[in-house]
């Protein structure tokens, strides 16, 4: 699986409570934050993600987290 397919899974898994790139990265093991920004962005322009400014159900921090909507 590629680290895109990895963070689909997660967000569909935990669906429907959102989470930031922080707790993402930590979650996935990924090597630097950077990365998990950049594919949560590039899942905000598809179809199915919602990513906005909110509570991350896994830090409970007020940020950028994303979540999957259908």
């Amino acid at each position: 699986m590629t680290v895109i397919d990895d963070v689909i899974d997660l967000v569909k898994r935990i669906s429907p409570e959102c989470i930031c790139d922080d707790c993402l990265a930590e979650k996935l093991e990924l090597s630097v934050r950077q990365h998990a920004n950049h594919k949560t962005r590039e899942l905000e322009a598809s179809s199915g993600f919602e990513r906005s400014k909110r509570a991350c159900s896994v830090c409970g921090g007020w940020k950028l987290s994303i979540s999957a909507t259908r």
